[in-house]
């Protein structure tokens, strides 16, 4: 019985590495074709034909970034007279007043910006979105979160890409204003960089779906419009919407080669919150979309690589459990007699590999310094199995649930190392983040597999235990910290 049972240990072990292996093994075939293709740039038309536009600003309790996101749009460079910007204002907190002396001004310097507010904040972004829509004179549709900065040359530049009829959306790759503020900012930005770079690159000079970033993006307001418009049944609005556009026949243009800046989240709690929106989001999405994605007329690979893309963040769950299997693994090796089984698992190391390459090379693209970006994969790597318990109970959510309470997260306009968030509103309250003691208790979990694997003598199993205490730990720690810096300061 024994025998069976570990049996079974060993099958499901081997096949959590090798969903993880699958999901590699893509990432490095969009390596191999972003090698070979990486010089191709979509077309753009010479001249720009000048339409109007209308840019919308959805802002809920931004008391920090809401006048900087104001100031930058006004500074865009296109005719005012075709020019409308809409600051869809769910907020409850004194934002309002710094929104309505910011636009206040800028109505006195001549632009035509107007404050759009619901009386319930239905639908949250996506309804914010839809409702401001109502009224947009514009025949593109340009958005920006509130921590975002865009250049002054962003319609110029978007809007040349537009000369096809069939062209529904233009998006461009986020630039990171705050990416050397510490190890946290440095780790999201590599993190980021491998969507960005690699990811969207290939997906879309190959014609596989790809999705507006939900920001930094410009729509023509005909696509969103025939596509069904902003739906509110998942927190990933534009993830969705994109989808739906791309089956009704839209094309998309993603521009690697222009950023528009954004601030990284500078704590652990509201990274975390992030992470869990944009995974609970894309779970939604694959749930909602995939049965309409296979039952469409699209090609066998462009289907799969959208299984691919709405599906990336079930490895969690599986980085989660091999984990878990961490402590049972140590014993079963300790016995000697599945040797054979031990040596053909260790061929997944590979998908370690893959993933180093993946990132590299995303570094690669944008730094001169690269080879120093590079040095922080293994924190990166470690700090990913860490977030998988967050992101795990996100994704079991995002199928099992249908709470759609959209959680925005706070950013509290810090570009400079000496900027301070210390003092700052909206941090996240650790109650609402109880998840934190369960990563405590996979820290103490991995540190017991550590003790016994030394015991035992089972030495090849210390490195893999070590990264996921190490995960576990400092993901505990960086979240409770922020939480007790937050009511230190509240009671100073």
């Amino acid at each position: 019985m024994n025998l069976i049972l570990n049996k079974i240990l060993l099958g499901t072990y081997g096949i959590f590495l090798f969903i993880l292996f699958i999901y590699s093994v893509n990432s490095f075939f969009l390596l191999l074709y972003y090698r070979r293709k990486r010089n191709v740039s979509p077309e753009e038309r010479g001249i720009l034909d000048f339409k109007p536009v209308t840019i919308q600003l959805p802002i809920y309790n931004e008391m920090y970034v809401a006048e900087r996101l104001i100031n930058a749009v006004c500074e865009i460079d296109y005719p005012r007279n075709l020019l409308e910007i809409q600051v869809l204002d769910d907020s409850d907190d004194e934002t309002k007043r710094i929104i309505d002396d910011a636009v206040r001004k800028k109505k006195m310097d001549g632009f035509d910006i107007k404050v759009i507010r619901r009386k319930k904040r239905t639908g949250y972004k996506a309804g914010a979105l839809k409702h401001g829509l109502k009224t947009a004179a514009g025949d593109y549709i340009a958005i920006f979160d509130a921590d975002f900065i865009p250049a002054p040359d962003f319609l110029m530049k978007t809007l040349k890409y537009f000369s096809s009829p069939k062209t529904g959306m233009v998006q461009t790759r986020w630039g990171h204003l705050n990416e050397n503020f510490s190890l946290l900012t440095m780790l999201q930005a590599m993190a980021l960089n491998g969507h960005f770079v690699i990811e969207q690159t290939v997906r879309n000079r190959k014609g596989f779906f790809i999705n507006f970033n939900g920001t930094g993006g410009v729509w023509r307001k005909e696509c969103i419009l025939d596509a069904g418009n902003w739906h509110e049944d998942t927190v990933a609005e534009d993830v969705d919407l994109s989808y739906r556009a791309q089956l009704k026949g839209w094309k998309f243009v993603y521009l690697n080669n222009y950023t528009t800046q954004a601030e990284l989240p500078v704590e652990m709690n509201a990274l975390k919150t992030q992470q869990y929106r944009w995974t609970k989001g894309t779970v939604q999405a694959a749930r909602k979309l995939l049965p309409q994605i296979w039952s469409s007329g699209e090609s066998f690979e462009k289907k799969l690589q959208g299984t691919f893309h709405l599906t990336s963040s079930f490895v969690f769950p599986f980085i989660l459990m091999l984990g878990i299997f961490t402590l049972p693994m140590v014993m079963l090796k300790s016995l000697h007699i599945f040797n054979d089984y031990f040596n053909f698992l260790s061929f997944f190391i590979v998908s370690l590999f893959a993933s180093f390459m993946f990132y590299l090379y995303a570094q690669k693209e944008i730094y001169a310094n690269w080879k120093r970006k590079i040095l922080l994969f293994p924190i990166f790597l470690v700090g990913s199995m860490g977030f998988s318990i967050n992101n795990t109970k996100a994704v079991l959510e995002g199928m099992f649930s249908d709470n759609n309470e959209f959680i925005r997260t706070p950013k509290f306009n810090i570009k400079e190392k000496t900027d301070s968030f210390f003092d700052k509103k909206y941090r996240v309250d650790l109650k609402k983040t109880s998840i934190v003691f369960i990563e405590f208790l996979l820290s103490i979990y991995s540190l017991t597999a550590i003790l016994i694997a030394v015991r035992l003598k089972e030495y090849s199993a210390i490195p893999f235990a070590s990264m996921y205490f190490l995960g576990f730990t400092i993901i505990f720690y960086l979240s409770f910290k922020g939480n007790f810096i937050q009511k230190r300061w509240r009671k100073g």
